[in-house]
């Protein structure tokens, strides 16, 4: 019989789509998944221990992550956590869900899109280090095509915040790696999820090599191989996910 701890992951964004997929493969594997949204858990999400182990927080607040840092450790009893993922992030739009550009985002915008899509996860790193390091886990940062390029329909603030997620990414590998901390991103392109702007399938069948758009499966499968030990050297990469839209 193993006496191998229960793997834990903490993961942000869990209400929906990407996340809600990578809750489901984490669990399905036998990990302890720890969520964290800004909406109440729901008795859809089918995995273990859900509501006790979710945490409703508005990330978008950043006075209120060393309070939930707190409240995440007092979840691990053991002072282990296998693997981070930071799946949070906004896009917010414009009338009739047009894109917000340079000129049309307020400061309000750009200030709320790098709280929870970038500052967010600096701080929930900062906070849980030693946890993850006594684990020697992982760390996976979900950014976006729309980082490396101009999109149709991702925000100018969205696009820039996703782009220094991708240099967050780097730091945190070189910073981490002493400490057996791998820190990794996904970069998806268009993935079939209920929060896809209208147009964006005929955009796919376009530009996407593959002619179609992605399952959210298929982004938490590499999400969750990037936080296995099948992945044990590999650290600071990112990873398109995105059927060849990238080339």
């Amino acid at each position: 019989m193993s006496t191998e701890p229960q793997k834990q992951v903490l993961l942000t964004g869990a209400s929906r789509g990407i996340g809600h997929a990578t809750a489901r493969q984490f669990s399905a594997a036998g990990w302890r998944v720890i969520t964290v949204s800004r909406r109440a858990f729901s008795i859809h999400c089918p995995w273990a221990s859900g509501e006790q182990d979710h945490l409703q927080l508005d990330l978008g607040n950043l006075d209120a992550i060393p309070q939930a840092v707190a409240d995440i450790k007092s979840r691990l009893p053991d002072g282990r956590l296998d693997a981070l993922v930071n799946n949070a992030g906004i896009s917010p739009k414009g009338p009739e869900g047009t894109r917000l550009g340079v000129l049309t985002s307020s400061p309000t915008d750009w200030t709320r899109v790098f709280n929870v899509n970038l500052f967010s996860t600096a701080l929930l790193a900062q906070g849980l280090i030693d946890e993850l390091a006594k684990a020697q886990g992982a760390i996976l940062n979900v950014t976006s095509i729309a980082g490396s390029r101009v999109h149709p329909f991702a925000g100018a603030a969205y696009a820039c915040s996703k782009a220094a997620l991708a240099a967050l990414t780097r730091e945190m590998a070189a910073e981490f790696g002493p400490r057996g901390v791998r820190v990794n991103a996904i970069s998806p392109g268009e993935i079939d999820t209920s929060i896809l702007s209208p147009g964006t399938a005929a955009f796919a069948a376009k530009e996407v090599p593959m002619v179609r758009l992605g399952k959210p499966e298929e982004v938490s499968e590499t999400i969750y191989f990037l936080c296995s030990t099948a992945a044990s050297y590999i650290n600071g990469a990112e990873v398109h996910v995105n059927g060849g839209q990238h080339v």
